[in-house]
């Protein structure tokens, strides 16, 4: 691995947005300089007036490989992640075959994983009924934390808990220091809101998946942190309803972190055709005016952080001839349009670059436990760099994508922020639509 320095007039850190030269030695950030300190006989790669950013950290990823790498795998996902700036990528212990839920089943993933990845990648395990043994050396074998959820995963290998499976497990967890990662939804709510309306209109489908179920887990949720001392983290949040209980349960100091996902701070429900069963997810995009009052937690922080909940599946799964939203599979395929989506929308809305950083670089690192080698451009952490342009534009459109398969709801959408280059831990992996041709990324255990 050569010394090299990349220069550019737009350095995006902590303190400002600034010309700087970045010197890379070993893998790692050796020093952040003036744009002018250029020592004799370093490769100097000059960039201009590009923006020079952390590389994303997606925190909330299904790759699906083994098991299912017909609906995505680890080559595909992380081409995809590298072309949208992403450096590091944790993957979601469901919807593999098996699942992240025993040490068994995480070397399997690993032993998948091996030799394929164009980025970083770490994990997560997960908790679900009868696993509490498997927590401790899970943990030990490198999982960053733990996900659970409180509904059918729409999988029937990865269960879902019931309180009396968290009041077993979260003091475990609480013991091993370790985060636990919740879909936030109760099956009583949606079990009452059942309807027989058509199913091809998107209405019918957001009232099927009331807000109350995410309100009343994140209340659950909070009370069960607050009984166990463990570190609890609301996945994929939609539902403005809860978000003053969680600005309270953070002023009170109670153990808690929130993400949110780029649909949900994008699309509007009222604006969904219907048989547009790409855009089904669950929890479900909400109202206009949901959508706004989730802009305004971000700002405040009582949201912490974007990421994608890239959850492909095959394309027939999403029933597009039937139009079924309550019959198609739900999750949206994003992982690759993060960046240049929020960025369209958050220079809209007044934001600048150093909190689009935040949300999507520097926060999922510290929620992985990450945070002091990912998320930032300081010296001693790993040269994880995106290079992109903030103003040039792009159409999403299915020849650009690199995901396994090609049905997005941005299909079609007109994007800020075009992607040049990305470098993980000093390793060039894009330029400018073009890929190492070897896998570079490493496999983030301990």
């Amino acid at each position: 691995m050569h010394d090299f320095i990349i220069t550019s007039n737009r350095v995006v850190t902590a303190e400002a947005i600034a010309p700087a030269s970045i010197h890379i030695r070993d893998s790692k950030i050796h020093a952040i300089a003036n744009r002018q300190e250029l020592p004799p006989d370093v490769e100097v790669v000059d960039v201009g007036d590009s923006v020079v950013m952390p590389g994303l950290v997606d925190a909330h990823v299904h790759v699906n490989e083994p098991g299912r790498t017909e609906w995505e795998g680890y080559a595909t996902a992380t081409r995809a992640a590298a072309a949208g700036g992403v450096t590091t990528l944790v993957d979601m212990p469901l919807n593999s075959i098996p699942p992240t839920t025993t040490l068994a089943g995480f070397q399997e993933k690993l032993a998948a994983a091996a030799d394929q990845c164009q980025i970083d990648v770490a994990f997560w395990g997960g908790v679900v009924p009868g696993n509490l043994a498997e927590l401790q050396p899970l943990i030990e074998a490198g999982v960053r934390g733990f996900k659970c959820f409180l509904i059918h995963s729409g999988v029937d290998e990865f269960p879902n808990v019931t309180e009396t499976d968290l009041l077993i497990a979260m003091p475990e967890l609480a013991a091993l220091k370790t985060v636990l990662l919740v879909h936030a939804e109760l099956p009583g709510p949606i079990e009452a809101a059942a309807s027989t309306d058509d199913p091809t209109l998107y209405q019918t489908f957001l009232e099927s998946r009331p807000r109350a179920a995410e309100n009343e887990a994140i209340a659950l949720m909070l009370r069960l942190s607050r009984a166990t001392g463990a570190r609890i983290h609301i996945v994929h949040h939609s539902s403005s309803d809860a978000l003053p209980l969680l600005r309270q349960a953070k002023q009170e100091g109670i153990c808690v972190t929130v993400e949110t996902c780029p649909h949900y701070l994008t699309f509007a429900a009222e604006d969904i055709p219907s048989t547009a069963t790409e855009f089904k997810c669950c929890p479900p995009v909400r109202e206009r005016e949901n959508r706004e009052k989730l802009w305004e937690a971000l700002s405040e922080g009582v949201i912490d952080m974007v990421v994608s909940d890239h959850s492909p599946c095959t394309p027939h799964l999403k029933l597009k001839e039937q139009g079924d939203f309550m019959q198609a599979w739900g999750g949206i395929a994003s992982l690759q349009f993060s960046l240049p989506v929020m960025w369209t929308n958050a220079r809209a809305r007044g934001f600048g670059l150093q909190q689009l950083s935040e949300w999507m670089s520097q926060r999922p690192a510290q929620l992985a436990g990450l945070q002091h080698r990912k998320g930032q451009l300081k010296p001693g952490y790993d040269a994880d760099l995106v290079i992109w342009n903030p103003e040039a534009t792009f159409t999403v459109a299915p020849p650009i994508i690199h995901h396994k398969h090609k049905l997005t709801p941005y299909n079609g959408r007109l994007l800020h922020g075009v992607v040049e280059m990305v470098f993980v831990r000093g390793h060039k992996v894009y330029d400018h639509g073009q890929f190492s041709e070897k896998p570079l990324g490493q496999l983030l255990t301990r």
